[in-house]
């Protein structure tokens, strides 16, 4: 057998040796996510979800590559800078991020890893970026409540009644530059998960579905590198919502992890639930993208957060696998980001 990488630690996490830094990023939401609690902290609001496209697929798609193009800006660079851009999705064969990429000059790696492409992406431009492979890489991804109603539920125009387990799609796109240049917040570890299946059919309630994933990517990631709950200020999911969220604490207590006072979920801030009629709260690849390229990015900036693990969890569903009754499986990727 060949020699393990003293990069790797425990089963599923890398220690990066040479941190990438975050140097900026842009979130870019629909006027829904603009009302909400957290909308002074986004770069673009949206006046409306066309975005001046003809369909909600293509406002998507435009949402990504302005995030692209203003981070890009931001750094004073131009697209022939990027070495790499990872990007995904929820559409079918990654329609907005290909045809984002389509338009930039970059060379481009599409992911899928439903609304986990965040952690996914900025996993994997991390790692990259270790190795000395590149010198800048943009991680992104978007949704749009639109576009994903119509493909995984139901045309809007049905008017379907929505349960309360049931989340609503982020209409948004985030996106990062790593760079090992300046100071800023920089990644230190990655734990990549692996797919957890508990048996969850309901669309409706993929909360329930991700939850056990998330649960198991934080946990090995705590054997993995001998963390805990307390050297977090932050440990933020991505897209669990009002009903995972629960789901996650309770089963993390059972492993002997007390995470209340550091825990976060993405989908359950980014909307007021009682006013803007959420249900239990936020989804979609664009939830945990916005809120931390957006307010957890900035709070770090102003040293509100000095270590933070952002944990992005996906439904990996199709309309396919559900319409053959399917059960739905779930991933989340974790990556540990500090500014000390």
């Amino acid at each position: 057998m060949g020699s393990r990488s003293n990069k790797r630690i425990g089963k599923q996490t890398v220690k990066l040796q040479n941190p990438p830094k975050i140097i900026t990023t842009t979130s870019i939401v629909g006027p829904k996510e603009g009302d909400g609690p957290l909308g002074e902290y986004f770069d673009l609001i949206l006046k409306d979800d066309m975005y001046g496209e003809e369909s909600f697929e293509k406002a998507e798609s435009s949402m990504m590559y302005r995030a692209i193009k203003d981070t890009i800006k931001k750094a004073n660079l131009r697209e022939e800078n990027i070495d790499y851009l990872f990007a995904g999705d929820l559409l079918n064969q990654l329609t907005s991020s290909n045809f984002a990429a389509r338009d930039v000059n970059i060379p481009f790696f599409g992911l899928y890893g439903a609304c986990s492409t965040m952690a996914e992406s900025l996993g994997l431009a991390s790692l990259i970026m270790d190795g000395g492979y590149a010198d800048y890489v943009i991680a992104s991804t978007s949704s749009h409540f639109s576009a994903a109603e119509r493909q995984f539920r139901f045309p809007l125009e049905y008017g379907s009644q929505r349960s309360e387990t049931a989340q609503w799609t982020v209409t948004g796109s985030g996106a990062m530059l790593l760079s090992h240049e300046g100071n800023k917040p920089y990644v230190t570890y990655v734990t990549t998960g692996k797919v957890k299946d508990y048996g969850i059919k309901d669309a409706n309630n993929m909360g329930a579905a991700m939850a056990p994933a998330a649960v198991d990517t934080i946990y090995k990631h705590f054997k993995d590198t001998g963390r805990s709950p307390k050297d977090y200020d932050v440990i933020a999911t991505g897209d669990l919502g009002l009903v995972g969220k629960k789901i996650t604490e309770d089963l993390l207590w059972e492993y002997g992890y007390n995470v209340k006072n550091v825990y976060i979920d993405c989908g359950a801030i980014i909307f007021d639930h009682e006013r803007q009629k959420t249900n239990s709260g936020g989804s979609g690849c664009g939830c945990s993208a916005v809120v931390t390229c957006g307010y957890l990015y900035k709070q770090m900036l102003d040293k509100d957060i000095k270590r933070m693990l952002l944990v992005s969890t996906g439904a990996l569903m199709s309309t396919t696998s559900s319409l053959q009754g399917e059960t739905i499986p779930g991933i989340a990727h974790a990556v540990a980001i500090e500014y000390d």
